[in-house]
């Protein structure tokens, strides 16, 4: 069975505008690793639709980007992508799935068939699926910026904490941390 990973990005004040952060080649190359390491995507229907808006663009050339923005387009192209939603039925994008049914259970059996795992996007879907048990690791690179606004990670909607170990971390040349860390409890 696969282990469900929630990687983001994030300030030092905890805001996670896709807005707000260093966009370069090595935070990039970051997630491209990180999405080459993982057997499938999972994304809540928002977070889709904003990936789905820009990237399919970038892999197709329409749109003039870096090399590591480009190679991060190509291979989420054909990667498989689930998403979460009781409002929207049709997932057009290339290899896009749409995840329905009881979410506990529906998510386990996509970690029980993606044995290289799952990479979650969505803060709000991570949310639930942090309160349900189901996320085993967390990747998260923390930008050197204070924001000053929202949305923030939980938005402080934890019901209780979660313990986490530290695997390993590693500063960036553009001052960006790359965190990793698993469930401790």
């Amino acid at each position: 069975m696969g282990i469900l990973t929630f990687g983001l990005n994030l300030t030092l004040d905890g805001c996670v505008d896709h807005r707000e952060g260093i966009v370069d080649d090595e935070t990039h190359a970051y997630f491209t690793a990180l999405m080459d390491k993982s057997g499938a995507m999972l994304w809540g229907r928002v977070t889709y639709e904003l990936m789905e808006s820009y990237w399919p663009l970038v892999a197709q050339g329409v749109e003039d980007v870096p090399p590591a923005m480009k190679e991060w387009a190509l291979k989420l192209e054909v990667k498989p992508k689930y998403v979460v939603s009781t409002t929207r039925a049709e997932f057009p994008w290339t290899n896009s799935h749409h995840l329905v049914g009881d979410l506990r259970e529906a998510v386990q059996e996509l970690k029980e068939a993606t044995p290289d795992g799952v990479l979650i996007g969505s803060g709000k879907l991570a949310l639930e699926l942090d309160r349900m048990g189901l996320i085993d690791e967390y990747r998260f690179l923390v930008h050197p910026l204070i924001a000053g606004h929202g949305p923030t990670l939980y938005e402080g909607r934890m019901d209780q904490t979660r313990r986490l170990e530290l695997i390993s971390s590693f500063p960036m040349s553009n001052g960006v941390v790359a965190l990793h860390y698993r469930r401790a409890d």
